[in-house]
């Protein structure tokens, strides 16, 4: 018998709302499907603000905000990315103490939800070793490889960071549909020369899934992307026997609506996958 897959609730509204909300408390893992329905630059959580280019920013209509997990800036562009944030209770035989092994069950999760999708993925690859940086990788989520995120042929497709406290972790996973690395590296504070470098640097790092044959063409961001939402509840199906949390309705994000972000807990900890720090 076929586990139930994991509850998912999802969520469509600005990036600044979505990445000021609390994690309630959990018994079982569940998924928030996040839809972006503006340009979003989003940092991670230590980055600093002047790595930005807020004019360049403001001119493109491009939101910039900030995650709780750390790592690189990621740009959210409708139709580009599939943002889900993976919730995994501390109680999960799936926990690990180990942060550097906590990312790899679900990196096989992502690994075989989009081989069900018909995918051609030459050396489809998750990523098992330590961490692989890049001159680029402080400034970009996907200009480098850590632990549990996947790769296509030696290039990234699903990138993985994570905040962990001692309740639960949550995990905020990026898949790319589209990559393009010009119109990221437009937003950062770089010197023009600077800028070419970068963009001709990032060109062969990652790759969406619209660059893969198969079925490419249906698993797009987008209504697609309940494919691709769905898939992934279904690979990360709570272990059998545990409990499972009630699915909630749609939720979309009057700006009044948002709660504020939380005060700093010092006993939180932003676990990047692209810069990942050791728990005490």
């Amino acid at each position: 018998m076929s586990r139930p897959p994991a509850a998912v609730e999802r969520w469509q509204g600005s990036a600044s709302d979505f990445h000021g909300r609390d994690v309630p408390p959990i018994d079982a893992v569940r998924l928030w499907w996040f839809e972006v329905q503006r340009p979003a630059l989003v940092l991670g959580s230590t980055q600093p603000d002047d790595v930005v280019d807020r004019g360049a920013a403001e001119r493109a209509g491009v939101e910039v905000v900030r995650r709780r997990s750390g790592g690189g800036a990621v740009l959210l562009v409708p139709g580009d990315v599939t943002w889900v944030d993976v919730l995994l209770p501390r109680t999960d035989p799936r926990w690990r103490n180990d942060v550097g092994r906590s990312f790899e069950w679900l990196g096989v999760a992502w690994a075989g939800a989009l081989a069900s999708l018909g995918l051609e993925l030459p050396d489809l690859s998750v990523h098992r070793g330590g961490l692989a940086r890049t001159s680029l990788s402080p400034l970009v989520c996907f200009a480098g490889l850590g632990p549990g995120e996947v790769t296509v042929g030696g290039r990234k497709l699903v990138g993985i960071s994570q905040r962990r406290t001692r309740r639960h972790a949550r995990f905020q996973c990026a898949l790319l549909h589209r990559w393009d690395p010009d119109r990221l590296v437009e937003l950062l504070a770089l010197a023009p020369e600077q800028r070419s470098g970068a963009s001709r640097a990032l060109a062969d790092v990652a790759v969406g899934t619209a660059a893969l044959g198969g079925s490419a063409d249906r698993v797009v961001a987008g209504p697609a992307s309940g494919e691709v939402v769905r898939a992934l509840a279904a690979a990360v199906a709570p272990p059998a026997g545990a409990r499972r949390s009630p699915a909630r309705p749609a939720w979309r994000s009057p700006r009044a609506a948002a709660a504020p972000p939380s005060a700093v807990d010092p006993r939180r900890t932003h676990v990047p996958a692209c810069q990942r720090k050791d728990l005490e």
